[in-house]
């Protein structure tokens, strides 16, 4: 099992676990509101293979005793205020937000529904929990970057080619998760100056943007 496969399908035992506890309870069905930057294609990828997996081993079983429920923003992330406000309706038991901005949704929308954040840049940064060891309030996870994440990733290519001096990063302005690429990052301004690099900032928001980027 790859290392991302089993850090997702660890994140996701969070899910299952508040469920597992009323298995006494009378038999109900469960729903799960997943929140997703983009649709999820007809054979979905390994984080949802594993939510699955881990699921049925509690005893969850989609059709029997569980319903997912799947939403995506579709590029649009304005949309997941609404997509939220849909999971409140139907009373889903947990939501599984994959993205910075589906967590910020998620969070900003129900302070009642537990949480999963997956694919997350600094949650206490954002705001999202209040500290890594005690995150308090309805949100937990896994996170995956932050500013030194980044910084090593500059030092990194450094090491692989000793003569770059530029480098170009893909940033969507309107994603919270790319706040630690703007100039004004301290820990990226030292560490590109260290390093003798110009670090290129080239705004992407959608597909269509990428072909005139690169």
């Amino acid at each position: 099992m790859s290392r991302r496969i089993f850090v997702t399908a660890l994140a996701l035992a969070i899910v299952a676990a508040p469920l597992a506890a009323e298995t006494q309870q009378a038999a109900r069905t469960y729903r799960i509101g997943i929140l997703t930057p983009v649709a999820v294609p007809q054979n979905p990828g390994p984080e949802f293979v594993a939510l699955r997996q881990g699921l049925r081993e509690l005893g969850y079983v989609e059709g029997q005793n569980l319903i997912l429920e799947y939403r995506a923003a579709d590029g649009a992330p304005e949309r997941y205020p609404r997509l939220v406000a849909d999971f409140e309706r139907l009373k889903v038991d947990v939501i599984v937000a994959l993205s910075t901005p589906a967590a910020l949704a998620a969070k900003e929308g129900t302070s009642t529904i537990p949480i999963v954040m997956l694919y997350v840049s600094d949650p206490v940064g954002m705001g999202l929990v209040s500290s890594l060891a005690r995150p308090g309030g309805n949100v937990t996870g896994l996170s995956f970057a932050a500013a030194d994440t980044y910084a090593k990733t500059l030092d990194l290519l450094k090491e692989v080619s000793p003569r770059i001096s530029s480098v170009a990063a893909l940033i969507n302005p309107t994603n919270q998760a790319h706040v630690y690429l703007r100039r004004d990052n301290p820990v990226i301004r030292d560490t590109t100056r260290v390093l003798g690099l110009r670090l290129e900032r080239i705004g992407v928001r959608t597909g269509a943007d990428l072909e005139s980027a690169f």
